[in-house]
């Protein structure tokens, strides 16, 4: 296995980022950051030094889950894909402000094709995590609002819809299943193609 970068941000989204009334606008407020998640069949929860663990929005128990029949569990990105964001949107997208659980460095974006035999996350001790499939998660209007600082009353145009075009594929970012037993992932872990 090819090991293509590491874990350099974990993250949990506690409710929903897409907020408001019609039109709804994207608001990462919710996310927390940690050093530590626990990722299973069921999703994602964020875990702390003191108190309950956080239950991401995409688990599926939590109360307003987004948990589209286990198949977006967890979310993934790569700082490779956010310097190609920024290179079109600017720098306000900064590193992991698309919600992701997993953010992975990298040296370059990749392909939804390069990641169809999955990926593999490796602990410190060892301890693997298989993620399979992975697919592009398809990106959101309010999301692509956000990248291009749309105003929030305006009704949206060609520009949403090329903007949108722009993120397919992956760019925003990926979903994946955990593929086996549940485990640990930490800052720091090797992320391996599967």
């Amino acid at each position: 296995m090819e090991c293509i970068g590491t874990v350099v941000r974990l993250q949990v989204q506690a409710s929903s980022l897409k907020v408001g009334e019609t039109p709804r606008r994207y608001d990462p407020t919710p996310l927390r950051s940690l050093t530590v998640i626990e990722v299973t069949t069921a999703g994602v929860l964020g875990l702390r030094d003191e108190g309950a663990p956080i239950t991401d929005v995409h688990h599926e128990r939590h109360p307003s889950s987004k948990n589209r029949d286990g198949k977006n569990g967890v979310s993934l990105g790569f700082t490779a894909h956010y310097a190609v964001m920024r290179e079109r949107f600017g720098d306000h997208l900064v590193d992991g402000i698309a919600g992701e659980n997993v953010l992975i460095a990298t040296d370059r974006p990749f392909a939804e094709e390069e990641l169809a035999g999955g990926l593999v996350i490796e602990g410190w001790d060892g301890g693997r995590l298989a993620l399979r499939p992975v697919v592009g998660a398809a990106p959101c209007v309010e999301f692509a609002r956000f990248a291009l600082r749309f105003p929030e009353r305006a009704r949206p145009d060609a520009t949403v819809t090329e903007a949108l075009r722009f993120l397919l594929g992956g760019r925003r970012g990926f979903y994946a299943t955990c593929a086996g037993e549940p485990a640990v992932v930490a800052l720091g872990d090797r992320v391996l193609l599967g």
